[in-house]
């Protein structure tokens, strides 16, 4: 019998999953994957992956279960099927971002079933996740490390552990918190500079090389500049994590408006643009214009 380890991927079509599964396959894993939409799959098929058309049928005998899917409720529905067929021994990779109350419902379906989970959300969008430079941020017991390992290594740069399940998300909201702010602050500073009559290259050639000065920052501010929307990260997801953010801070009674109004403006933003790039938040800033 082969020492092979399968992965079952579970959100195998998205910008984020597909990606990562292709590099699981390259890594010389057996990888098994389902998408609800199997069309934005099929370009694995030449890399290895094997596709399915259900939860269960791609879990059926993996060692590794990994979600890659949009929210919660889409976590639950598709990994419930899959967690009864795989291996007697699986261990849940929950890699989605899926907020606080989330991922303790997660947990809450680990511990029913009797599985091993790890709350590893990922940090980085669509050209990190295709080079396998995303940032892993694991929480859960360390003993069940050294069989994830292997899948951190392949999709990601680095893996940061955390501490007990949950800690991983939590992180992950903070991170997120400064990314959307990032992208937000971007989107409408230029709106402003537009608004009064400033090119808003200027602006980029003041801070140039400063402490003020900031990759991310060029990066989102250039594809707004040439109204460049191919989504890297949609901002229809986009919106769910500032939801999310504001969810946490709500829920901890922290005064943190900030995060409300970018929540606020993401999800109007999402409702016209929802599939195009975060970045196109501008397209709301600027509405008036």
């Amino acid at each position: 019998m082969s020492d092979q380890t399968t992965v079952a991927v579970l959100g195998a079509g998205g910008t984020m999953g597909r990606p990562m599964a292709r590099n699981l396959a390259q890594a010389g894993l057996d990888v098994r994957a389902w998408n609800r939409s199997p069309e934005k799959a099929r370009p694995l098929e030449s890399d290895g992956v094997q596709l399915l058309d259900s939860p269960a049928a791609a879990a059926q005998g993996a060692d590794i279960v990994v979600t890659m899917l949009a929210d919660t409720d889409a976590v639950l529905e598709s990994v419930s099927p899959a967690l009864g067929a795989a291996g007697a021994d699986v261990l849940w990779l929950q890699m989605s971002t899926v907020g606080e109350e989330g991922i303790e419902r997660c947990l809450a379906l680990a511990r029913e079933r009797g599985v091993g989970i790890l709350d590893a959300p990922v940090l980085g969008t669509k050209q990190p996740a295709e080079d396998g430079a995303l940032v892993v941020l694991a929480s859960g017991a360390r003993e069940l490390c050294e069989r994830a390992q292997p899948v951190f290594d392949a999709v990601g740069s680095k893996t940061i552990w955390v501490g007990e399940a949950g800690a991983g998300t939590r992180l992950k909201l903070v991170a997120n918190s400064w990314v959307l702010t990032v992208v937000e602050g971007t989107a409408e500073t230029i709106a402003l500079a537009e608004g009064l009559g400033v090119d808003p290259q200027l602006f980029f050639d003041t801070i140039e090389g400063g402490a003020l000065d900031l990759p991310y920052l060029r990066l989102k501010g250039k594809a707004i500049l040439a109204r460049e929307f191919e989504p890297s990260f949609s901002l229809r997801l986009a919106a769910k994590d500032a939801r999310l953010v504001h969810q946490a801070a709500r829920a901890r009674e922290l005064e943190l408006p900030l995060f409300a109004a970018i929540a606020q403006r993401m999800t109007e933003g999402s409702e016209n643009h929802g599939e195009k790039d975060m970045s196109a938040t501008y397209l709301t800033a600027a509405r008036g214009q």
